[in-house]
């Protein structure tokens, strides 16, 4: 066991990606709980604190999802104004492009042409407010749940 203190560094990478992949195996409603075992020449007392480190360090986590997500949101919403934007001015003077052209296939082109451009303003937005926000929301649950779960230390015999 690495003698320097835990709660003022990460978790290894490679402990965290193990703990997280193996909670997301496990049903959502099922409770969650933390095993560690620990080498035959670490003393027990140098085991303190390890239980707060690592519900700290989830806790950390979940509130970084917490900012992501919120950015996230700040990012579409400010995504939807620039996208009802063009919207509204692309219809505008789609129609009145319409009025002002008579119905000829160059009216009807950039009619088309503005209404393709709409859709593709309004595209970030909606990516966002429908699919980009559920799998961080999931992960920073799951952080919760893993700042939450209960932690047991055992020693391996000598």
């Amino acid at each position: 066991m690495d003698p320097s203190p835990l709660r003022t560094r990460d978790l290894d990478p490679k402990a965290e990606e193990f703990i997280v992949s193996w909670a997301r195996s496990i049903p959502r409603d099922a409770q969650l709980g933390l095993l560690i075992f620990v080498d035959s020449s670490a003393e027990p007392g140098e085991t303190t604190g390890v239980h707060e480190a690592i519900k700290e360090f989830f806790r950390q986590r979940a509130l970084s999802n917490d900012r992501r997500l919120s950015h996230l949101f700040w990012i579409g919403r400010t995504s939807l104004l620039i996208g009802v934007l063009v919207l509204t001015v692309a219809i505008t003077l789609a129609d009145l492009i319409d009025r002002r052209g008579g119905g000829t296939h160059i009216v009807a082109l950039i009619r088309e042409s503005m209404l393709i451009g709409c859709w593709v303003a309004m595209w970030r937005p909606i990516e966002i407010f429908l699919y980009d926000w559920w799998p961080i929301r999931a992960e920073r649950r799951l952080f919760e749940r893993l700042s939450a779960a209960p932690i047991e230390i055992r020693f391996k015999p000598r």
